[in-house]
């Protein structure tokens, strides 16, 4: 384990137990991956931790959030599994108990076991290679562990390729793209983005491969700059969503998370099938799904705790999609095609930090009826429209 884990886990030790051992959440997530300058990612995760308190340090021995099977009801997912499609996850840096957390999830949830014994689970360097792996990282550790379990959640039967790129800069996460489509991926996942930039933009072909459906989160800044590479025009940008129980025949609501990234591209056309009137170019997102609130196992952290971001919505996105048979043949242009299909959230803003101002009560930042930039079309209703 590294020195910087075991630091993060030392603190998170301290924070994630109270004195008789049982977790009290706090309202305050952190992000799990510090800023970067304009040449590399960063992953779209906070977690959670626990009120402060003494105790031996180790994270809750239970979930305390949406779960698998929350998802499956709320988003009224059908009863057969799918053609177990392979998903590919493109992520920086290597996570050594990756198998072993995603089937400690899988397993808490009912879920089959995805193994690398039985071809289910596969975990490669940016070259393809199962050796030498890149080093590690707690907050990009985190990360991946988030997408291989939301992309369980929504597709249990799916097969998962995981691509470890040696850093977050552009040029590797861009290699892991390229070498998910070599090894046969027919849907790869993003949870990570940056500014959009003429530095990020010059790896956008690793990004649009024909025949490849590319799924991207949509970012956790609010309403801001478009995230790259969710903003490309072939990418599925998928925002977040807040969950809640009610009453209604879905037994389910949801709203925009405050959280939930949304932008107008400063540099790339508005595609032929995007017909919003506000932004001259391509707008973000496409569709959303939860983002707050869901329950994560991460063994270096100690066990259990609830994380939020877009790095949930999309990978579970991109599971439905392959559950739904339609891998490689998926794109942003097929989704809206099908926006009747979505159910849409019409309420929530990702304008509140600036209380509304950035853009003045808009549909690029307050959610509404039809499309709005914070939810796009909508969120699934079981796997028609994707």
């Amino acid at each position: 384990m590294s020195t910087r884990i075991l630091a993060v886990t030392a603190i998170l030790g301290a924070a994630l137990v109270s004195a008789t051992g049982t977790a009290h959440a706090t309202t305050a997530p952190r992000a799990a991956c510090a800023a970067v300058g304009p040449t590399m990612a960063r992953c779209l995760t906070s977690y959670v931790p626990v009120a402060t308190g003494v105790g031996t340090g180790v994270a809750a021995d239970t979930p305390d959030g949406w779960g698998a099977t929350d998802l499956a009801a709320a988003y009224r997912l059908p009863a057969e599994a799918g053609p177990g499609d392979l998903v590919a996850i493109s992520i920086a840096y290597d996570s050594p108990s990756l198998e072993q957390d995603l089937n400690t999830y899988r397993t808490q949830y009912g879920l089959p076991p995805c193994t690398s014994d039985t071809g289910c689970f596969r975990k490669v360097n940016q070259r393809g290679e199962a050796a030498p792996l890149p080093g590690r990282d707690f907050g990009w550790n985190l990360e991946s562990t988030l997408d291989v379990s939301m992309v369980s959640a929504a597709c249990p039967s799916c097969r998962i390729l995981v691509v470890e790129g040696d850093s977050p800069l552009f040029p590797d996460l861009a290699a892991t793209e390229d070498t998910a489509v070599r090894l046969g991926a027919k849907i790869v996942s993003n949870s990570y983005g940056g500014r959009e930039s003429g530095v990020s933009l010059a790896y956008a072909s690793s990004y649009q491969h024909p025949g490849v459906t590319t799924v991207v989160s949509s970012g956790d800044a609010g309403y801001t700059a478009a995230n790259y590479p969710a903003v490309l025009p072939n990418a599925v940008a998928v925002g977040g969503t807040v969950l809640a129980r009610d009453s209604s025949p879905r037994g389910f609501a949801e709203s925009a998370w405050a959280s939930g990234g949304s932008g107008c591209s400063a540099y790339l056309a508005k595609p032929w099938w995007q017909k919003d009137k506000h932004c001259r170019n391509r707008t973000v997102a496409d569709v959303s799904a939860v983002a707050e609130n869901l329950s994560l196992y991460y063994g270096a952290a100690g066990g259990w705790f609830t994380v939020n971001g877009t790095s949930a919505s999309a990978p579970f996105v991109a599971g439905l999609i392959a559950r739904a048979g339609h891998a490689g043949t998926t794109t942003a242009a097929t989704v809206y095609a099908g926006a009747a299909h979505f159910s849409d959230v019409t309420t929530g803003s990702n304008d509140l930090l600036s209380g509304g101002h950035k853009c003045g009560g808009d549909y690029l930042c307050v959610a509404g009826a039809g499309y709005d930039a914070p939810t796009g079309l909508g969120s699934p209703d079981g796997l028609a429209g994707l």
